[in-house]
């Protein structure tokens, strides 16, 4: 079975999508909409933007969320088995199984987007990248602080990502190393994603999601908040609201879709993260990007 996967907040590059605006005349249909419904030009920032420019949470989502879903919607006979998408590609992926419009996801990727840079500054907090110690030991540290911090993306084993207030962040980064961690990484991130830091965006989402209509899916999306497949628009929404607070089970998810008969991953979108996460999680699985 053939499972495509999204990208998150990070895979964005300066000219992302120019070749495939270039190119392909669907292509350029869907950015020149998508610049109409953001009401400013995307695809200068993306085509021609520097790499900081690109980095503002407003700016990236959308950014990453054209790339990802307008490279799955211009090849031909494009018929997944099964999508995933990590963070904001779960968006993505809703677009590509057909559960949501193009416009719709779009208008709710910046949405969201807005939502959690407001929320960042709300509380300044951050996340940081563990390597090399085992999740449970991870949680554990995260327990043990006092104050906000979580276990917020599960990578690959070995690859855990913590989330939370900067000061419960640095505390949980000293003591990962002293308990053996390889790396205790500090990310060029705006905030606390996936974390109770979120809930005033995860309201604001809520209510997005809530007026915006889905269609049923043509097949499963894999969820961060279960990394179990849904195909019921109510289970869908309620994990998509769940998703900004919860952590994203990126390891759980793979090996679900490979239990479930997934042999071949294709990535579609900027970078090749997902594709070298998805080899450290199942040797034996075939990747490729669009």
């Amino acid at each position: 079975m053939h499972a495509f996967v999204y990208p998150g907040q990070g895979a964005q590059f300066p000219g992302m999508g120019k070749e495939l605006y270039q190119t392909n005349s669907k292509a350029r249909l869907l950015f020149d909409e998508a610049n109409d419904i953001l009401g400013f030009e995307i695809t200068k920032i993306m085509f021609e933007g520097t790499a900081e420019e690109l980095k503002q949470t407003k700016v990236t989502q959308p950014a990453v969320f054209l790339h990802s879903v307008i490279a799955s919607l211009t090849q031909p006979d494009f018929k997944p088995d099964m999508v995933a998408g990590h963070s904001l590609g779960e968006f993505s992926a809703l677009v590509a199984n057909g559960a949501l419009r193009f416009n719709d996801g779009l208008a709710l990727v910046y949405k969201r987007a807005l939502a959690m840079q407001k929320a960042c500054e709300i509380n300044p907090s951050t996340m940081a990248a563990i390597l090399g110690l085992p999740d449970e030991k991870v949680e554990a540290i995260c327990d043990s602080i006092n104050g906000v911090v979580v276990a917020a993306n599960y990578n690959c084993p070995g690859q855990l990502v913590i989330s939370g207030s900067n000061e419960a962040v640095d505390e949980a980064c000293q003591k990962m190393k002293e308990a053996g961690a390889k790396r205790a990484l500090p990310l060029p991130v705006g905030g606390a994603f996936h974390s109770p830091l979120m809930e005033p965006a995860q309201k604001e989402l809520e209510k997005a999601i809530n007026e915006t209509s889905f269609n049923t899916p043509v097949c499963p999306v894999y969820q961060n908040v279960t990394a179990k497949p849904s195909s019921e628009i109510v289970v869908i929404k309620e994990n998509l609201i769940k998703q900004l607070t919860a952590p994203v089970k990126w390891t759980q998810i793979v090996q679900q879709m490979v239990a479930d008969g997934a042999t071949r991953f294709t990535e579609s979108g900027p970078g090749k993260v997902l594709q070298g996460l998805v080899k450290k999680i199942h040797r034996e699985a075939e990747v490729s990007s669009l």
